[in-house]
C-alpha cells in the first residue's frame, strides 16, 4: 500500500512541474464518473450482472505548441463491481484500483470558449483493495496486482473550465484468475485456472481550475 501511494505522490510531482507558459496553458482540475464494466472469461464459469462503478481523483491537462495537440494525466480512485455467480453460490467482487491514465489529446475548436477532441493512452492500475474471493473450498478468484489497459475516447469542452467524456478502457492484460476443481478431477486434485479480462465504459465529467 505504502508503495503504491508513493508511486501516485511521484506522478502528481511530475504532472504539476510542468512549466506552464502562455502559449501552453497548464490547467488543474477533479474528475470524477461511471463506470460501467465489461467482464470477459476464457471460459463460461461466471454468470454476471450489475456491473458498476465510479471513478473520481485530480487531473491535469497541457496544450503542447502543436495546434490542436495537448495531453491530459490523472490520479483516479476507481471501484468497479459485478455480482458472479458459480455453482448456485452468488457474491459481489469489488476491484478498488488507483488508476493513473495519460492521454494524447486532439481538440478541434468550436469558437473561443468551446472544443471537441479524441483522445487516447496507456493506463495504469495498482490494487488497492480486496485481492482474494473464496466461493467454496475448490474454487478461487483471484485479482491482478496490478493491471494495464489503454483508453479510447472523446468528449466536450465547454465555457473553457467544464469537461465532458465518454471512453472504453480496453483491458491488455488479465484482470484475474479464475482457479477450480471439476468433480471429476476431485479425487485427483487437479486444479484448472481460467483468466479473466475486466474492460469498462466510462462516461466523466471535470472541472478545471
Amino acid at each position: 500500500m505504502k508503495k503504491v501511494f508513493s508511486l501516485a505522490l511521484l506522478a502528481l510531482t511530475v504532472f504539476f512541474s510542468i512549466p506552464a507558459h502562455a502559449d501552453e496553458p497548464l490547467k488543474i482540475g477533479v474528475k470524477a464518473g461511471l463506470n460501467v464494466s465489461d467482464f470477459h472469461f476464457s471460459s463460461e464459469v461466471f454468470d454476471k450482472s450489475n456491473q458498476i462503478g465510479w471513478f473520481i481523483g485530480p487531473t491535469v491537462k497541457f496544450t503542447l505548441p502543436i495546434v490542436g495537440l495537448g495531453m491530459d494525466a490523472s490520479v483516479l480512485y476507481d471501484y468497479r463491481s459485478a455480482k458472479l455467480n458459480y455453482a448456485t453460490v452468488e457474491q459481489t467482487v469489488k476491484q478498488q484500483q488507483l488508476s493513473i491514465p495519460v492521454n494524447l489529446r486532439y481538440s478541434i475548436g468550436l469558437g473561443g470558449t468551446a472544443n471537441i477532441f479524441f483522445f487516447g493512452g496507456p493506463q495504469i492500475a495498482f490494487n488497492v483493495g480486496d485481492k482474494d474471493y473464496q466461493w467454496n473450498k475448490s474454487s478461487n478468484y483471484a485479482l491482478k496486482n496490478s493491471n494495464f489497459s489503454v483508453n479510447l475516447g472523446f468528449g466536450v469542452t465547454a465555457l473553457r473550465h467544464l469537461q465532458v467524456s465518454a471512453n472504453y478502457n480496453i483491458a491488455c492484460g488479465n484482470t484475474a484468475d479464475v482457479t477450480w476443481k471439476t468433480a471429476t478431477d476431485a479425487a485427483t486434485s487437479i486444479f484448472h485456472k481460467k483468466s479473466s479480462r475486466n474492460s469498462s465504459w466510462q462516461l466523466g465529467i471535470a472541472y478545471f481550475f
